[in-house]
């Protein structure tokens, strides 16, 4: 730590007033440019700092009688003073470089963090609260305590581009996506023979590119310090695993968890699949023997110790959480059941019989009557999804048993995760692989050549399809009522089918548009973008759009047209749009259903129904698990030997008992799983607290967006507010502020005007404009280098100024100034610099002084408003003599900005007690503090009589 030039103080170096950052480095001092950004920050090396870059002591330039304004713009010079502000004084050392923020919900995953010496956290919030959000707090703490200088990111190769945008909004972090398509590029950029692993401080890395055994090996040897997995639930290790895809996954993840300092944050909404094998696999990453804990025999202990690595929360639990507003819409959800004409309802029958002879061949093998019950339901439900999916089901298996090719294997496994749902992310099944798995008998080919002949006849007439006719009337009213829909299919053959019938019925403005794994990740984001062109949109995807990818800004509205057996894939699907970010009061979520399908309401009644009934009364999601695979093969059989809709309904009767005492086994372990939920031992109004502390130091979103829009107009914009933001004509805009404001879409278009708005979530069209914005950062190191021209300025903006209010009953004198404390962990070399803007002042009666407080010293600077304008040579005279005896008030000034480092050290201290086991930390103020304005306010005239 180089001694000579303290953390905090100024110094003039070429030409150029700057403050000195703390520096490990003893030859290196640190500066960075008085109000000036992150990006300037320059290392001088000492022994070349001679002549003329030698380095001076500088002191702040007091405000002058010649730099009198409008007292107006005292508050805009305050506001932009704060906003210009990286170094945030308060515990949060990250608050001042987000371009976000932060819901208070949302900063309790980083106290979990910060309780930790190491951070090892599992964050299973559900679909749309803010995972991203939190482990992006996460990172930039820890970056800002110089904790960590790099970190990598691993998620699913789809949601790369989308890690790299959020990384940009919002932490204005430039990382570098990894994977086959940019590797490389990467090398060749690459100055040694070291990796690019080691060279690039910020990456996002596909996991499907790195866990092959030879990529792991060379990321394991650079790992950064901080690594973040997103879709934790694909890296789990399910007992007697046979995937080599998820073994690669786990052993990645798994390797990365060994080096014990390595922080270490996984990401998933779904993190207990049914099985506590997989849940443990990643519970153990965190901690090894967490691996060996039963759930069904968890002591206390054991619960407080796994609640410090792992939180989970529901929409309910932080809905109004401190009854601060989260912004979630709300949720308008619907079962539309419609009926099979009664051509459907007789293919379905003669579907099922057919399916029936498929699980009815004897055999003495329990695995294969397993298959064989299971390949005859896929068949059944892909058949019934729409006639086309019929045709190429039934087309391809008659193809099948008409060739001489060998009937292909399958696993336990992989039929079990087709079943249900399970699989990864990007692919869809067309359960062909089901029924490849089974061998027919001879007979059973003219079975097949009769239904592929019904299917044929149901797609050549149209009418009998009630499913589609359905869809497009419900579609057509979402549209008319502003609605955006996406329409989730299971199958590609369906979604293509949907696309083409809606396309037909739709007008033609509206964009229709079937996006399936066919498509390539960098594809599918691009059709997605190219559908935000237009003004009326409908999206027919399937799964593979259902995890992972953030489709809040485009659409608001979910229609199921096929209903999944797994019921977690409708809260994924539905995620996509009911999520944080969603600018709709309102969104749509509908189920289609056949009445008088008996397959719909098994599905309905056995696996959705009861299952989201439980997950709102217990707040966990309850899992088709492991336990349930022979209640699922019973009911499925039945579903094959029963024929008519009575006996279907006698059924559910039946076997409701059953069915209720397995899932009251699943809604028991959920429960004891909710009891370890760790945001419960979190202290939230000391959050709370913290957080309105920071707003006060550094501005809120109302503040940005008060300053900005004055700024605006006192520069000559033209600004219009209309319901969702403002208008702004950039013309008469100095140059490089007109570059920070208009996107680069308006500027290569040439536009002079650009639509901005200062709430998130953003309004569609305007561009959100935060205190980290670009326009922002240089509209504050604007205003403020044009306030401290000696000789006045080109706007009026006011250091000093004099003015009569009837605010006041005697002369009062304002100051505002600038409070720079060092920060340092006790028994640790780390410091860092705190800034916070602060106002005092003093009134006189009788010749005595009365101090005010910052709070009203606040609200004066906010409400004052001039009755008259002094003449300017009685301005400079009052002012002339009250800076002259402003030095004889200094000590009571200074001891203004030594209570502001006790307030800090006080913040540092509570948060202490919040966080636990961190070291307490102390603040030291840099003195004297520096002086960015002086007004004086005069008492309004006495009338004479």
């Amino acid at each position: 730590m180089n001694t000579k030039y303290t953390p905090g103080n100024l110094v003039r170096y070429r030409n150029r007033d700057w403050m000195v950052l703390p520096s490990n480095e003893e030859q290196v001092v640190l500066v960075k440019p008085l109000g000036g950004s992150d990006e300037e920050i320059t290392g001088i090396f000492l022994p070349l700092a001679k002549d003329f870059e030698k380095i001076d002591k500088a002191t702040f330039k007091e405000p002058t009688p010649n730099q009198i304004g409008n007292f107006e713009t005292a508050k805009l010079l305050y506001n932009a003073s704060r906003l210009s502000l990286r170094n945030a004084a308060g515990p949060f050392r990250s608050m001042g470089k987000l371009s976000f923020r932060p819901r208070s919900y949302q900063v309790v995953p980083l106290v979990m963090a910060l309780k930790q010496d190491i951070t090892r956290l599992l964050i299973a919030d559900d679909v749309g609260i803010g995972k991203t959000i939190e482990a992006l707090l996460i990172i930039k703490e820890l970056m800002e305590r110089g904790e960590i200088k790099r970190f990598a990111v691993i998620c699913p190769p789809h949601l790369c581009e989308q890690w790299q945008q959020e990384l940009k909004d919002k932490l204005d972090i430039d990382a570098e996506i990894i994977r086959s398509s940019t590797a490389s590029r990467l090398d060749r950029l690459v100055p040694d023979d070291r990796s690019v692993f080691h060279h690039l401080p910020y990456q996002v890395i596909s996991v499907d590119y790195i866990k092959t055994d030879k990529r792991r090996g060379i990321f394991l040897n650079d790992c950064p310090e901080l690594v973040v997995v997103d879709e934790a639930h694909t890296c789990t290790l399910p007992k007697g695993s046979t995937s080599k895809n998820q073994q690669q996954r786990y052993n990645l993840i798994h390797d990365i968890a060994e080096q014990e300092k390595r922080h270490l944050v996984l990401l998933t909404a779904t993190p207990h699949s049914g099985k506590d094998e997989e849940f443990l696999s990643l519970l153990g990453l965190l901690k090894p023997s967490f691996r060996e804990l039963d759930f069904e025999k968890l002591s206390q202990a054991e619960r407080k110790n796994i609640a410090k690595y792992f939180i989970q929360r529901k929409r309910e639990n932080i809905r109004r959480w401190l009854n601060e507003d989260t912004l979630f819409p709300d949720r308008d959800s619907k079962e539309v059941g419609f009926t099979l004409s009664e051509t459907t309802k007789a293919f379905y029958n003669d579907l099922v019989t057919f399916a029936r002879g498929i699980s009815e061949v004897e055999t003495d093998n329990e695995n294969t009557k397993l298959l064989r019950s299971w390949a005859a339901i896929a068949l059944i439900k892909g058949a019934m999804s729409s006639p086309v999916m019929a045709k190429e089901m039934l087309e391809k298996r008659h193809a099948k048993v008409t060739s001489e090719e060998e009937e292909v294997e399958i696993g336990t496994e992989a039929v079990e995760n087709t079943l249900f749902e399970e699989n990864d992310f990007g692919v869809d099944f067309s359960r062909n692989d089901l029924l490849n798995a089974v061998d027919y008998k001879a007979n059973e080919l003219q079975g097949l050549t009769n239904l592929l002949s019904k299917a044929e006849l149901l797609i050549e007439n149209p009418d009998t399809d009630l499913k589609i006719k359905h869809t497009v009337d419900i579609i057509q009213k979402w549209l008319k009522t502003g609605f955006q829909p996406i329409i989730f299919c299971h199958y590609i053959a369906t979604a293509k089918y949907v696309e083409e019938k809606l396309r037909q019925a739709l007008p033609k403005n509206v964009l229709v548009q079937a996006i399936t794994s066919e498509l390539a990740d960098e594809q599918r984001k691009e059709e997605i973008q190219r559908m935000g062109e237009h003004e009326k949109r409908v999206l027919i995807a399937t799964d593979c759009l259902s995890e992972g990818i953030n489709l809040q800004d485009l659409f608001n509205a979910v229609l199921h047209y096929d209903l999944p057996w797994n019921p977690n894939r409708i809260e994924q699907r539905e995620g996509r749009v009911d999520r944080f970010g969603q600018t709709s009061k309102e969104i749509k979520t509908y189920m289609l259903y056949g009445e008088n399908n008996p397959m719909d309401k098994f599905i309905l009644e056995v696996l959705i129904r009861k299952v989201r009934e439980i997950q709102r009364s217990i707040g966990v999601t309850i899992p088709i698990g492991e336990n349930n695979k022979s209640l699922m093969a019973e009911l499925t059989q039945k579903i094959l030997k029963t024929s008519s809709e009575a006996d279907q309904l006698t059924l559910f009767q039946e076997d409701k008992i059953k069915i209720d005492n397995e899932l009251e086994l699943a809604r028991k372990k959920g429960e004891n799983l909710r009891s370890i939920f760790a945001q419960e031992s979190v202290d939230a109004e000391a959050i709370k607290k913290d957080l309105e502390e920071v707003d006060e130091a550094i501005g809120d979103p109302q503040v940005v967006e008060s300053f900005a829009t004055y700024a605006l107009s006192l520069l000559g914009a033209s600004v219009t507010q209309d319901f969702d933001g403002y208008r702004i004509q950039v013309t008469n805009l100095p140059k490089h502020l007109q570059v920070a404001l208009l996107t680069a879409t308006e500027q290569a278009k040439g536009k002079t005007e650009t639509k901005i708005a200062f709430n998130s979530p953003t309004p569609k069209g305007y561009q959100y404009i935060g205190r980290n914005h670009r326009f922002i950062e240089q509209l504050c190191h604007y205003v403020i280098s044009n306030a401290f021209e000696e000789e006045g300025n080109n706007y009026n903006l006011a250091r000093t100024s004099v003015i009569q209010t009837e605010s006041v009953t005697n002369k009062t004198t304002l100051v505002m100034f600038r409070v720079r404390n060092v920060v340092k962990e006790v028994r640790s070399k780390n410091e860092s610099v705190a800034e916070e803007m602060c106002l005092w002042g003093y009134s006189e009666q009788n010749g005595d002084l009365q101090a005010i407080d910052f709070k009203e010293a606040q609200n004066l600077v906010a409400k004052a408003i001039p009755l008259s304008n002094l003449p300017l040579e009685r301005q400079q005279q009052l002012l002339d003599q009250e800076l002259h005896s402003f030095e004889n008030k200094k000590d009571a000034f200074i001891a203004i900005a030594a209570e502001r480092a006790d307030k800090l050290v006080e913040a540092h201290g509570r948060f202490k007690a919040l966080i636990g086991g961190r070291s307490y930390e102390k603040s030291t103020p840099v003195l004297p503090p520096d002086v960015m304005g002086v007004y004086i306010l005069l008492p309004k005239p006495k009338a004479i009589f």
